[in-house]
């Protein structure tokens, strides 16, 4: 049996989140200070659009929050219990973002479609100073987080920043055009085009995430190709138990069982196996199994069903 963990990164996968402390602490700073600002400027204006931006800023800095502190957890170093130490817990951050997302989008749209038919006077100058505001420390934050777009933790706390940089140029529009047309509506209207923005955009977030906490093998990986590579080896006879899956938003690992009856490869054709298996399908964290099939006895976990 061979096991390989490699320790650098590939093809955009690896400790991408170790480099994003500073991020977290201004992200998250600055958004707990223009929620502050943004919620009181709502209640002074009466904007819809402000309270719903500031309580989807507020689930944004949680978000961020949890983002951070999976970052952190994933570089734990494995324990007794905890085998593959907690890099998993980046997976379960960009599942709670990604429905801490859709959540308060659609507590905005609701209330956006209750006040459609029933709109009330909005300040649109504080609504577009302080909107406007916005746009640039939630857009500014998340460039912060754009170059680590690999890493599904990270491009969740990207997505989430920049979501609430749409919403807030989505108030200023409409503060603008309030303020120009008095057509109160407005502010609601644009509240659900923004939340349908949203969705659209978080969507692909939420599936990637469900299919890591699921198993599933990571997007960006062929598990046929890898099939076919490991049966294209020397010596080579047969595969089974194989299995791909995301160790964390930036690892993968690799089981299998290869059937070898010319006898076992020896140490360096298996550490060549696991490199080429990294450097190929960015596989980091692989182990293989060799059976001589020199009995009768098939192994019990031959059958593809049986996992």
């Amino acid at each position: 049996m061979s096991h390989d963990h490699q320790s650098h990164t590939h093809g955009g996968h690896g400790h991408l989140s170790a480099n994003y402390g500073r991020a977290f602490a201004i992200g998250i700073s600055l958004n707990l200070a223009y929620v502050a600002g943004e919620a009181i400027a709502g209640i002074v204006s009466g904007s819809l659009a402000l309270l719903a931006d500031a309580g989807h800023n507020l689930g944004d800095v949680l978000g961020l929050g949890m983002s951070w502190g999976a970052a952190v957890l994933g570089r734990r170093q494995p324990s007794g219990r905890f085998t593959y130490g907690l890099r998993s817990s980046s997976i379960l951050a960009a599942l709670a973002n990604a429905i801490i997302l859709l959540v308060v989008t659609g507590g905005i749209a609701w209330e956006a479609i209750l006040r459609i038919t029933n709109p009330v006077p909005v300040a649109s100058g504080i609504v577009i100073a302080i909107a406007a505001a916005g746009i640039f420390i939630n857009g500014g934050t998340a460039m912060l987080f754009a170059s680590g777009s690999a890493d599904l933790n990270i491009r969740s706390a990207f997505l989430h920043l920049a979501a609430d940089a749409l919403v807030t140029a989505g108030v200023v529009v409409t503060g603008v055009a309030i303020w120009s047309t008095h057509w109160l509506w407005l502010d609601p209207a644009v509240s659900l085009v923004v939340s349908a923005v949203i969705v659209f955009g978080t969507w692909g977030l939420l599936k990637s995430a469900i299919g890591l906490a699921l198993n599933a093998v990571p997007e960006g990986i062929d598990a046929a190709a890898v099939r076919s590579h490991l049966l294209a080896l020397p010596g080579v006879t047969g595969l089974h138990d194989l299995h791909i899956w995301g160790m964390s938003t930036t690892e993968t690992a690799l089981t299998c069982h290869l059937i070898m009856p010319d006898g076992h490869p020896g140490d360096g054709m298996l550490s060549a196996i696991t490199q080429q298996l990294h450097h190929r399908f960015g596989i980091e964290h692989a182990t293989i199994q060799i059976e001589l099939a020199d009995t009768d006895e098939a192994c019990a976990l031959t059958p593809e069903h049986v996992v």
